[in-house]
């Protein structure tokens, strides 16, 4: 691939903060509307498929370790392909799409409506079908993004999540502030990343493999989802996400000298501890084990590692996903792949 100056990508990457700071300035005084809708439900379903899918992954977590409230991810099929009805009497909706065009996704929300849900929509469309479907539509302001791999969308829709977890409440350690305190935190971190000696190392040595396991659990498990998703869509790399917990039951045995870890976690945390020990067990195994976050304990405990943010557990994927977005575009550069069109894909998504 030849270049004559920052991929869109990369670009749209640097755009994040103030992408970030505009969506929690708007969003954060409609916690309100949102607690509104609370007092009518019990549980939450995410509706989404693709990064969103993965954001919608944060979203669970953060809602049952931090609002309290059961969260699941819902199978559209049951509606568009089987056409099920379901008493979703009591259960918040909440479909998330970048553009808000994904006819499945909008099909599925009318759906739950019908089956007694109350809707929320999460989207940078400010006018598409998705915001006009939900009774509350939570409109990021990433701006136009053009790359296909979402980076600005994808950490938006994490903003509105935060903030929808804060109109659930009462949040158990969720402060407002730790929110604001985001943007300044991914201008930071995008900086340290790009200055990091480890970056083009590791991009080096990814670009000599043919796959990887991400990993991470609890509420960095979807930034590990959402990094293998990238590394696929934008490097044609094999990369399996998952939950170190499954990867302990059966497929760490793929981890080898030609299969490395890619280890995401949160500098505090309850499932710090077990990342770490993931590493060592990586590494024990022979293999090199790359660490996102996670503070010293894991850098030190990685073959090599990138600087995750400084920033709350219940906060912390709006930034850590960051490095890995910063690392995908390098090692897309690396493997002579134009990142900003993968093959076979499109911004919009369109499923039967």
């Amino acid at each position: 691939m030849t270049t004559t100056g920052p991929t869109r990508m990369r670009t749209e990457i640097g755009q994040q903060p103030e992408a970030l700071r505009r969506t929690i300035d708007g969003l954060l005084p409609r916690r309100p509307e949102i607690a509104a809708l609370a007092r009518e439900s019990r549980q939450v379903l995410f509706i989404a498929r693709g990064s969103s899918d993965n954001a919608a992954v944060y979203g669970r977590y953060l809602v049952e370790s931090h609002a309290g409230r059961l969260g699941t991810l819902a199978a559209p099929s049951i509606a568009t392909a089987y056409g099920r009805r379901l008493d979703l009497s009591g259960v918040l909706a909440v479909a998330i799409s970048q553009s808000g065009k994904t006819e499945e996704i909008v099909e599925t929300l009318d759906w739950a409506a019908g089956c007694g849900a109350r809707t929320v929509a999460i989207t940078n469309g400010a006018s598409s079908p998705l915001a006009e479907a939900a009774e509350v539509a939570l409109v990021t302001d990433a701006g136009e993004e053009l790359a296909v791999p979402a980076t600005k969308t994808y950490t938006t829709q994490l903003a509105a999540l935060a903030v929808l977890g804060l109109g659930l409440g009462p949040g158990e350690g969720a402060d407002a502030d730790d929110l604001r305190r985001v943007p300044d935190e991914v201008g930071r971190l995008i900086a340290l990343t790009e200055a990091s000696e480890e970056l083009p190392a590791i991009a080096a040595e990814l670009a000599e493999v043919q796959g990887a396991v991400v990993s991470g659990r609890g509420i960095a498990f979807g930034t590990a989802l959402e990094l293998a998703l990238k590394i696929k869509e934008a490097c044609y790399l094999h990369a399996m996400g998952l939950s170190y917990a499954d990867l302990l039951h059966g497929p760490i045995a793929v981890v080898d000298d030609r299969t490395p870890a890619l280890l995401v976690a949160a500098e505090s945390g309850p499932t710090l501890q077990g990342t770490i020990a993931l590493a060592h067990r990586v590494r024990g195994a022979g293999a090199r084990a790359y660490g996102v976050g996670g503070g010293r304990g894991l850098a030190e405990a990685c073959s090599r590692s990138l600087p995750g943010p400084s920033l709350p557990e219940w906060v912390a994927p709006l930034g850590l996903i960051v490095p890995g977005q910063i690392l995908v575009e390098r090692l897309a550069r690396e493997l002579g792949v134009d990142p900003d069109v993968p093959r076979g894909l499109n911004k919009v998504t369109q499923t039967d």
